[in-house]
């Protein structure tokens, strides 16, 4: 048996999230029947993080495990050839016995993509979140450093969030404005269920001025999700990548140089 890992980018608008369901479209199962049909055989993928409805993937990294022959390039051209338009392996490699995609992960980084003019976009309507009134870049900046480190996300966890813990590590968060889009890029050891979302509606309630800059700091104090924002739409969230042990061999997204070198993870 040989361990291949895989790099894949998605549009997913259209789909129920990653996982597979029964009777729905989901991305794990187009790669699996993609991959399936050039393996000649059954083939089940593993992926480093479950994206719900709606969420994309800049760079997905997923794993599978099969006794066929087949080279690096037929992988590759011959699972994008079966794909649809909206999914797309960008690289395959062939992986150390141990490597495993989600539990041999130790950080992963998410993008939000916030459109802040007056008028939606024809061209991106599903690919970021729109807001028309006017968002202070650098507020929601200084608000977003309050959850920097290691603490309790409670209040930016789903309620049916089936994660063992609500305490996570982030390493950095950095919220700017690049034209008319206003971008959030948040990197972690790991993301408790809608995580990323509930941030997101937090620092687009404190942009448009309704709060404070401190009320992300009493919201981690609350520990209560209750007291918390909305949750913001999908279509501005991208799995952006996914940081492995250098000995893995798997290049990381740039962003990832500003990991601290003690960079963990919570079992």
């Amino acid at each position: 048996m040989k361990r291949i890992v895989l790099g894949i980018e998605y549009d997913g608008h259209g789909y129920s999230g990653w996982q597979w369901q029964t009777g729905r479209r989901t991305v794990q199962d187009a790669v699996e029947k993609a991959l399936g049909r050039v393996a000649a055989a059954p083939v089940s993928v593993i992926c480093a993080g479950r994206t719900d409805a709606g969420v994309h993937a800049l760079e997905q990294v997923a794993h599978f495990d099969t006794p066929v022959e087949r080279d690096r390039h037929s992988w590759l051209m011959g699972g994008n050839a079966n794909l649809p338009d909206d999914v797309r392996i960008l690289w395959v490699r062939e992986a150390l016995s141990d490597f495993h995609a989600r539990y041999s992960a130790i950080a992963r980084f998410y993008r939000y993509i916030i459109l802040n003019r007056r008028v939606k976009s024809a061209l991106l309507r599903k690919q970021v979140t729109w807001c028309y009134e006017p968002l202070d870049a650098e507020k929601m900046h200084h608000a977003a450093q309050a959850l920097v480190g290691d603490h309790d996300f409670s209040s930016f966890r789903a309620q049916g969030c089936q994660s063992k813990s609500p305490r996570r590590l982030v390493h950095f968060i950095d919220v700017y404005r690049d034209g008319e889009k206003v971008i959030m890029d948040i990197a972690a050891n790991a993301f408790v269920h809608h995580m990323v979302r509930n941030i997101a509606g937090v620092l687009l309630a404190i942009g448009k001025g309704r709060h404070p800059v401190n009320w992300t700091a009493q919201l981690l104090e609350a520990k209560d999700r209750r007291q918390g924002g909305i949750t913001a739409p999908p279509d501005g969230l991208y799995l952006g990548g996914i940081c492995y042990p250098e000995h893995y061999g798997l290049t990381p997204h740039p962003l990832f140089g500003k990991l601290p070198k003690d960079a963990r993870r919570f079992d």
